[in-house]
C-alpha cells in the first residue's frame, strides 16, 4: 500500500484525477490525455497569473537614463548576515605592535599596572575592583577585575612597596 494510503486509512486523490473511488474505469490513453488536459490547464493558469503580477510590478517602474558624471542615490538594503564592503578611510588605521605568539598561535595577557580601585555594592555584598591595564592593549582598553583574582593571579602587582595601595582601597 502507499504511504498516504497506510498514513490516513484512504487512496489519495490526486487534483489530476478526482474521480470517486471505484470509479477508475480509464485506462491506458484516456488516463495520459486527461492528465496532459489538466496540467496544461495548470500550466496556462499559473503564466496567466504571472503575468498580471507582472503588470502590476511593471505599472510602478520609471525607465531611467543616465548619462556620464549624473550624481544619483542609490538605495541599498541591508542584508542579515552579509558582511557590506568597506571602503578604505585612512583615518581608520590603527596602529599595531608586535606581540610574542607561543607554537600554537595564542598568546597569554599579562596585566602591566593598576590604574584605578572602587568598590561595586551588591544588594548584600561588596566587591573589591582594580583597573588593570594589560600588555598589547591601550589605555582605552582596560578593564576593572576583582582585587581577590587578581591578587591571586598576579601577586607581583601587589608587593610590599604598594601597601599604600591597599590601604587605599580598604
Amino acid at each position: 500500500m502507499a504511504p498516504y494510503e497506510a498514513l490516513y486509512g484512504r487512496r489519495c486523490r490526486t487534483p489530476i484525477c478526482w474521480d470517486e473511488e471505484g470509479e477508475r474505469k480509464l485506462v491506458g490513453p484516456e488516463l495520459v490525455q486527461m492528465t496532459m488536459d489538466k496540467v496544461s490547464l495548470i500550466k496556462q493558469r499559473l503564466k496567466a497569473a504571472q503575468d498580471r503580477m507582472k503588470s502590476y510590478a511593471d505599472a510602478h517602474r520609471k525607465e531611467m537614463e543616465y548619462a556620464i558624471g549624473d550624481k544619483v542615490f542609490l538605495k541599498t538594503s541591508p542584508w542579515k548576515g552579509v558582511m557590506r564592503r568597506y571602503r578604505l578611510d585612512p583615518s581608520h588605521i590603527i596602529q599595531t605592535s608586535e606581540v610574542q605568539l607561543s607554537d600554537d598561535l595564542s598568546y597569554e595577557e599579562m596585566p602591566v599596572a593598576i590604574l584605578d580601585s572602587k568598590e561595586k555594592v551588591l544588594r548584600n555584598k561588596t566587591i573589591q575592583l582594580v583597573k588593570v591595564l594589560w600588555r598589547n592593549h591601550a589605555i582605552e582598553e582596560v578593564t576593572w577585575e576583582p582585587l581577590d583574582s587578581m591578587k591571586e593571579k598576579y601577586p607581583h602587582l601587589f608587593n610590599e612597596s604598594d601597601k599604600n595601595f591597599e590601604d587605599e582601597i580598604s
